[in-house]
């Protein structure tokens, strides 16, 4: 597959809802496109949620088959129920267990994952799945925030866990491209982003204590705000598109 048919990258604002962005913007003038779908193609949305990429890609697409694979089955009920109302024919749900994908090998052209892998368990095995159902030459999209290169201690995890949502671990872009490149996927291109995450105090619990434990610069380096009622922090975000190596048999 072609690299610069896939995707074409700029620099992106990201706007925030209560909980996580809600829109993508792009700064550049030029033109630009977050990933470029081609027409027949069989996309997975890897932990898709309420269907933020799920739902346009399936709209903007309806040549492509769109799949959603979650283990919340209150969200991908919900995911249906919008579907069937806004008649998107090519977009369905599927549940799992959070460990194998429930797919034949090589099933899908593109995986795309947006703020999610970071509460993957295991996330060397979920990785080599996405491995195993991407075709040969299949693409892999990865945006998932990061820690700052000082907070070695990994403030911004023990943060994130104030809130019991599940949250595992934040990774580098050096240990993405190690996890996926065991698994044979690549680094085609990649851009860096930022979000400011607001957290509601009431869920914070242990919030003070936490502040007393991690050094102050590194703290500082998330431009921590506090308010009456939320709190406030910015991360970076790394986004990277991954390929998947082409069989020996299928190079040229």
């Amino acid at each position: 597959m072609n690299i610069s048919k896939v995707m074409r990258l700029s620099t992106f604002i990201i706007t925030m809802s209560a909980n996580w962005p809600t829109k993508l913007y792009s700064e550049s003038e030029s033109e630009t496109e977050f990933v470029k779908i081609s027409k027949g193609m069989k996309i997975l949305d890897l932990g898709c949620g309420s269907g933020y990429l799920s739902f346009p890609i399936a709209k903007n697409n309806p040549d492509c088959d769109m799949t959603g694979l979650d283990i919340v089955n209150a969200a991908l009920g919900a995911n249906r129920a919008r579907a069937d109302a806004e008649g998107i024919k090519n977009l369905s749900v599927v549940s799992y267990d959070g460990i194998d994908f429930p797919f034949e090998d090589g099933t899908f052209d593109l995986v795309v994952t947006r703020y999610a892998l970071h509460h993957f368990p295991d996330i060397e095995h979920s990785i080599r799945e996405v491995s195993r159902v991407l075709k040969s030459g299949g693409m892999l999209f990865i945006s998932d925030p990061c820690p700052n290169e000082c907070d070695t201690e990994r403030f911004v995890d023990d943060y994130m866990r104030l809130k019991k949502d599940g949250h595992i671990k934040f990774y580098t872009k050096d240990q993405w491209i190690d996890i996926c490149g065991r698994q044979g996927l690549i680094v085609a291109d990649s851009f860096d982003s930022s979000i400011r995450f607001p957290k509601k105090k009431d869920t914070a619990n242990g919030y003070e204590e936490l502040l007393k434990k991690h050094d102050k610069a590194v703290i500082e380096s998330y431009d921590l705000l506090e308010t009456d009622t939320e709190l406030f922090i910015t991360e970076q975000v790394n986004n990277i598109m991954f390929e998947k190596e082409l069989r020996e048999d299928e190079q040229i």
